[in-house]
């Protein structure tokens, strides 16, 4: 058996952790690959799981995408002793990230934390539900800023689901495994998608386990001095003028942003990778057409 390559962890407050994978060079099982002219493609393994295409809007495009059956996910089935326990999700999902043979972690630096809030229509007006078509209306500035499943959702009163509601209502369900994708300013879920109907069923949003890639040391040490240069120099300015009553509490204040940006600056989300599609955009025509065969439209 391979022997699994462990990755180097800084524990972080909130069941938040940054782990730091290395030997393992070249594109993940779980991938994103690019062409020419907009036309992108999600692959696991060599199977395509996404193709999808921008169209000509402008500053403004969409992304229209289809999706093909046979997404596996890298983490293992849950027990419901498992779901009860009282779980660092965010570790557990770490471990089983860098066990899995089918995952994205690739070479760097990869930030996971709990999160339970998320900004308004994230799971509401842009979260897919429709199968295997989806069309994202992205921003001028880039991003969509919803949720995507990689396989069908199952209806709120399947079996699965239903055992899942329960655990929702007692306040043990798992949480839901995202995987943040910059170029969508959107997520992928990577594992728990009955988990999320079960939630949103009941009433209520996912409580999840987010996935992002983090800068690596040598950005987030430049980053660091670049803004600690700049806090010195406001500081100076600041020290500089003649005393006022308002000079202290504004010193205060500029402390206080010192400290949150440096709270926050090593696990800034990274851009993700993408990998040249192998045979460019002829191949991708060739997938595309596949797809239209395999998932015909209505």
């Amino acid at each position: 058996m391979k022997r699994v390559s462990r990755g180097i962890r800084e524990t972080l407050p909130g069941d938040a952790l940054v782990l730091a994978v290395s030997g393992r060079t070249g594109p993940p099982p779980l991938r994103f690959e690019r062409a020419d002219g907009g036309r992108w493609l999600l692959r696991q393994g060599e199977r395509p799981l996404l193709v999808g295409r921008l169209t000509d809007g402008g500053c403004c495009p969409d992304l229209r995408l289809r999706r093909l059956d046979g997404y596996r996910s890298p983490l293992p089935p849950l027990t419901a002793a498992a779901q009860r326990a009282r779980t660092a999700w965010a570790h557990h999902c770490a471990r089983l990230l860098e066990e899995a043979p089918h995952g994205p972690l690739h070479d760097g630096r990869w930030h996971l934390r709990r999160r339970t809030a998320f900004e308004p229509g994230v799971w509401g007006e842009d979260y897919v539900t429709t199968w295997p078509d989806a069309e994202l209306g992205l921003w001028c500035a880039g991003g969509w800023h919803g949720v995507l499943p990689l396989r069908p959702l199952s209806p709120p009163d399947a079996p699965r689901v239903k055992a899942y509601r329960r655990h929702a209502r007692e306040g043990s369900l798992a949480p839901v495994l995202l995987w943040w994708v910059s170029f969508l300013d959107g997520w992928l879920i990577l594992d728990g998608h009955d988990r999320a109907v079960a939630a949103l069923a009941e009433g209520a949003e996912p409580v999840c386990v987010e996935l992002v890639r983090a800068p690596d040391e040598a950005d987030s040490r430049r980053t660091l001095a670049e803004v600690t240069e700049a806090h010195e120099q406001l500081m100076a300015r600041l020290d500089a003028r003649p005393p006022h009553p308002g000079h202290a509490a504004q010193r205060a204040a500029l402390e206080r942003g010192y400290a949150d940006a440096l709270g926050s600056l090593p696990y800034e989300p990274e851009g993700t990778r993408v990998w040249p599609l192998p045979g460019g955009a002829p191949a991708w025509d060739v997938l595309a057409a596949r797809a239209m065969l395999e998932c015909p439209g209505d």
